[in-house]
């Protein structure tokens, strides 16, 4: 009987034990929705859309800065690079020869273009902003869908048989209308993709300026560089002042001479007439 009583017993313990065991077991459900929430906390997070640009100042001696230039852009043709503009000018007369080029690059190519214009050239200025377009995306990406799903509409509506032909006339005007915009918006879409994956580099080459006739007297050789074209500029305004006074010098001088000449002769005539004086016959004897 006791052995029973003794077996009851340990057997009410184990229950115990495993009913304990079970109660204890629910921690782990929260540990794995934990996990989850914060998985989707950060798929939910919002892309943000940058355009980013640099401006950059690069100085090549004069005699190199076209071949800077060309390598420049022979080097972005072999990199996941675009040419949007470029430009070059040679010296003509006092200006400098200059050049300018405006690239759109990968985000991983951008370092491999700072470093080759670094390692031909040196960079006396660099300059970067930084746009956040992700309000123009989001917005664009909207009127798309939403355009995409009214277009979409007005095609089955065409395709009702109970459509009449004025029905029909005015959603083909509608469709049109609704086409032109979604091709404008798709547009915008391409350029705000253009500007926010690729980086805009704007890259103005200039002359390195040598010191050879600094110091003391670089006043005087500006001066005397700059003295050709003021003497150019004098002689310009005085031909134009003899040009627009010649018409009057033909008038006025023969006017004046006639108007002189007659003068004279009238002062002469005066001078020379003889006075008459009436004599008596008495006076005469």
């Amino acid at each position: 009987m006791n052995r029973r009583i003794i077996a009851a017993t340990f057997a009410g313990l184990g229950l115990i034990a495993a009913g304990c065991e079970k109660k204890a077991a629910p921690p782990a459900p929260k540990v794995a929705m934990s996990m989850i929430l914060s998985a989707v906390a950060g798929a939910a997070a919002p892309e943000h859309f940058i355009a980013e640009r640099h401006k950059l100042e690069v100085v090549a001696p004069e005699s190199g800065l076209q071949k800077s230039w060309a390598g420049m852009v022979a080097f972005c043709g072999s990199i996941q690079c675009e040419v949007v503009s470029s430009s070059i000018t040679t010296r003509t007369g006092e200006l400098e020869p200059s050049g300018s080029l405006l690239l759109r690059v990968v985000p991983s190519d951008l370092q491999k273009v700072l470093d080759r214009l670094q390692s031909a050239d040196q960079i006396a200025t660099h300059t970067t902003e930084r746009v956040d377009k992700t309000t123009e995306v989001v917005d664009t990406e909207a009127r798309i869908k939403n355009l995409t799903s009214f277009r979409d509409n007005l095609r089955g509506m065409l395709g009702k048989p109970s459509a009449t032909v004025k029905d029909l006339v005015e959603i083909q005007q509608q469709l049109t209308e609704t086409q032109s915009q979604l091709d404008s918006e798709t547009a915008q879409r391409k350029i705000l993709a253009n500007e926010t994956e690729k980086v805009a580099v704007e890259i103005s080459f200039r002359v390195a300026r040598t010191s050879e006739r600094g110091g003391t007297f670089s006043e005087i050789w500006t001066a005397l560089r700059e003295s050709g074209s003021v003497l150019a500029d004098s002689i310009a305004t005085l031909i134009t002042v003899i040009v627009a006074v010649i018409p009057w010098l033909i008038l006025v001088v023969p006017g004046w001479w006639v108007l002189a000449k007659i003068w004279r002769r009238w002062r002469r005539n005066r001078k020379g007439t003889p006075t008459t004086v009436s004599v008596e016959p008495s006076q005469r004897a």
